[in-house]
């Protein structure tokens, strides 16, 4: 049984998120989750408890999933070797085909089914469904001395909002899959932080977050102790510029960039692994990951309080 001190401790918090609540109610939020969050049950299911509380207190809720370790795994198990460039997926036919049955077959089936048991009424629904993301195949791209031929990977073109609109008027919760299709019909992966990016936009989201393995936005990779709190656009390009970003960071920088130059206001960073950490950093001043907007001379007195650390591009910007 809770002691007093519990009891009351969870009541304020409560009481702390009603202006949050307020606030946010009837706004949409894109979250994106990586294959990380989706790989352990009791992992998912915590992250859809929370999406749970955000459905309940009316905030519109569109979740993007990955499954690129579910889908590296599985090409390797085949006798393929998965191939990545600055942390893009190159895709061949049978990485391809592995996509297909990854993303809109064993993670999507699994992360309804849990969503069915927490009783969060959720649709699965892929880029290719009613028109949602438009594509074109991506040419070849040059990295660095290198002319890349990424194969099978689509950029977007377009969205479709409504198809996501419509479920979200009707009490839905849409998980969308990051797979799309040209206009000649050969279908497409596309980086699912690219594809939460661009729904945040299209749908006007107040806020887009990511959901990862990591606690945020790392000054030094290798150092979880050095969590950026907050940046902007241009502590974010200094960070890369300099090496801080690698790897899976690259696209999600990139993505970040996009969905806050196409309006969308607050782009969260945080980890899939921490308990509630999904509604700490919504409702709470503080947060708990790496908070990134335009430009961090138009935030809050509340939300440059002390405790957060910005990056060195920012010094002098508070």
């Amino acid at each position: 049984m809770k002691d007093v001190g519990q009891r009351t401790a969870e009541a304020t918090a409560l009481k702390h998120a009603v202006p949050y609540i307020r606030i946010f109610k009837g706004k949409t939020f894109v979250l994106k989750a990586g294959g990380g969050a989706l790989e352990r049950e009791a992992t998912a299911r915590a992250l859809i408890e929370q999406i749970e509380v955000l459905h309940q207190v009316g905030i519109r809720v569109v979740l993007v999933h990955g499954g690129g370790t579910q889908s590296t795994e599985l090409v390797r198990a085949l006798g393929g070797e998965a191939r990545f460039v600055e942390g893009r997926r190159v895709t061949d036919a049978k990485s391809l085909e592995v996509a297909v049955m990854v993303l809109n077959g064993s993670v999507s089936t699994r992360l309804l089914a849990v969503c069915r048991g927490v009783g969060l009424p959720a649709v699965g629904v892929s880029g290719v469904d009613g028109g949602l993301i438009q594509a074109r195949k991506r040419p070849p791209v040059r990295v660095g001395e290198e002319l890349v031929d990424y194969g099978l990977v689509g950029d977007v073109v377009a969205v479709q909002p409504k198809v996501l609109t419509d479920l979200m008027d009707a009490g839905y919760v849409p998980v969308v899959s990051p797979l799309s299709a040209a206009d000649d019909g050969t279908v497409l992966n596309i980086n699912a932080d690219t594809i939460a990016s661009a729904l945040a936009v299209a749908l006007g989201a107040e806020k887009l977050l990511f959901l990862t393995g990591a606690p945020g936005i790392l000054e030094r990779p290798d150092d979880p102790g050095s969590l950026v709190s907050y940046t902007d656009l241009a502590g974010l390009r200094r960070l890369r510029d300099e090496g801080g970003l690698v790897k899976g960071m690259l696209p999600k920088t990139s993505a970040i960039e996009a969905a806050i130059q196409g309006g969308v206001r607050r782009v969260h960073i945080l980890s899939h692994d921490l308990p509630d950490g999904l509604l700490a950093e919504i409702f709470t001043n503080e947060g708990v990951g790496t908070l990134v907007v335009e430009d961090v001379r138009g935030l809050s007195p509340a939300e440059a309080a002390a405790g957060h650390v910005p990056v060195p591009a920012m010094a002098g910007a508070l």
